[in-house]
């Protein structure tokens, strides 16, 4: 199997999971769409590095929160590109469709990820979504595999006590 071969095979399994990471870092679709762009276009160019890591989705993990990282320390992100224009939203295919069903929880779930500190909420991100080992995420934050337990530890402890998220569970 070729370079390219083996880098289109692995964007294409796990496209949809990377994008899905970035909008839970904090992105909005297109901006997750960008980033993860950005991120395997880091990889392509040291694809070689990538295939002989000891785990590649790990690497790309990491390579994609440090493109997030980098992204966020500039004070202008630029447009925020929109999957529709305003005045056309409306149309024929979105008519009669119910947008809403699970935009409360949606909200308050990205609601108490936002009150989160960045290493905290990248812990979660990585464990409860990515399904990484904390040996992997160890790795990916370059931080010891005891750091990473005690940021799950209070990220989880913040987490349970975010009245938002008391609303979901019917406790409040």
């Amino acid at each position: 199997m070729s370079r390219n071969d083996d880098f289109s095979e692995y964007v294409a399994a796990r496209w949809p999971g990377l994008v899905r990471s970035a909008v839970l870092l904090g992105c909005s679709h297109a901006e997750a769409e960008d980033l993860v762009q950005s991120a395997l276009e880091r990889c392509l160019l040291k694809w070689g590095k990538v295939q002989a890591a000891e785990d590649r989705d790990a690497y790309v993990h990491r390579v994609l929160i440090n493109t997030f990282v980098s992204g966020r320390r500039r004070r202008w992100t630029g447009e925020k590109p929109t999957a529709t224009v305003p005045e056309y939203a409306d149309t024929d295919q979105t008519a009669g469709v119910d947008h809403t069903a699970g935009v409360d929880d949606t909200d308050a779930i990205m609601r108490a990820l936002d009150r989160l500190p960045t290493d905290q909420r990248t812990a979660v991100v990585l464990r409860y979504y990515a399904h990484l080992s904390e040996q992997q995420m160890a790795a990916v934050l370059d931080v010891a595999a005891g750091t990473v337990k005690s940021r799950l530890s209070r990220a989880v402890k913040a987490l349970a006590q975010d009245p938002d998220l008391a609303e979901l569970r019917g406790t409040r």
